[in-house]
């Protein structure tokens, strides 16, 4: 496993869980990178944010990802960094990157209902952020 220390920052939890969503499908878009630099670079949550780190942090996702229990220990290290006031961002950028190719593969759905659970998103409010999502990469 990568050296990644057993916290993370905040902009790192933000980091992983759109990596997370990319690589979900097994197949991580161009599109999808594209959409992850951009947020990382332009959103105020990602101010003064070491992007060099992205790539550490991705090696981490990936490593996890191919543990059994890999995205629950995901998950608990990104609960143990990621304020509550931070949820709805994580999961509206989480949609952004699932929506940025155009199509929604199932296994990314099923990665966004994930995150909706462990982040504790209100269903609601999901479906809000979901739906602008759709509307900002309508193709």
């Amino acid at each position: 496993m990568s050296d990644m220390p057993h916290s993370m920052s905040a902009q790192d939890s933000l980091a992983a869980l759109m990596i997370a969503v990319s690589a979900s499908d097994e197949n991580i878009r161009t599109s999808e990178l594209v959409k992850i630099t951009n947020i990382i670079n332009n959103l105020p949550v990602f101010a003064g944010y070491d992007a060099d780190k992205l790539n550490q942090i991705a090696q981490t996702v990936f490593d996890l990802l191919e543990q059994e229990d890999g995205l629950d220990a995901l998950f608990g290290l990104i609960r143990e960094s990621l304020p509550e006031r931070l949820n709805e961002t994580a999961y509206a950028i989480s949609c952004d990157v699932a929506a940025a190719d155009g199509d929604i593969a199932q296994s990314e759905a099923r990665m966004l209902e994930e995150i909706r659970y462990e982040l504790n998103i209100d269903r609601l409010h999901a479906a809000a952020i979901e739906r602008g999502a759709r509307a900002r990469h309508i193709v």
